[in-house]
């Protein structure tokens, strides 16, 4: 289950990327529900909402720790289902990230609610995962 989480986020991320950089140029803006979702196409040269911008061998290094990390406690965790879920979504997610800084020295975001900073899938597989990591971790009584 593990490997099909992570092999499909992977996948629509970086299609998703791909396609929009071919038919948006940096900046560009489409508006699919006119005033509150559009498709824009953002070269993320930070961290989450901008921040330490020109950071990039810092949020390598970073994402191959987290990868790193995040593989070993899946390795040793598999049998706890809701965890894997959300570690497999997490690491996808930094996967997907990665390549993009790998490649471009960037992260490509495109997904645009006009109340948030754009974001992109593996953005949103990060957040669903942590959110799911939150609750395996508060909520859990069992969690050995």
């Amino acid at each position: 289950m593990i490997f099909i989480i992570v092999t499909a986020i992977l996948f629509l991320d970086q299609l998703s990327k791909f396609l929009l950089t071919r038919y948006l140029t940096a900046n560009q803006s489409i508006p699919l529900v006119k005033g509150w979702f559009y498709l824009t196409l953002i070269h993320n040269k930070g961290a989450a909402f901008g921040i330490l911008r020109n950071q990039a061998p810092l949020f390598i290094s970073t994402s191959v720790f987290a990868v790193i990390l995040i593989y070993f406690s899946l390795k040793k965790n598999k049998h706890r289902k809701l965890y894997s879920t959300a570690l497999s979504l997490i690491l996808a997610g930094a996967l997907g990230n990665l390549i993009d800084r790998l490649i471009f020295g960037y992260v490509i975001d495109f997904l645009d609610l006009r109340i948030w900073p754009v974001f992109n899938i593996a953005d949103s597989a990060i957040t669903i995962g942590a959110i799911l990591l939150g609750w395996e971790i508060f909520f859990k009584k069992d969690v050995s």
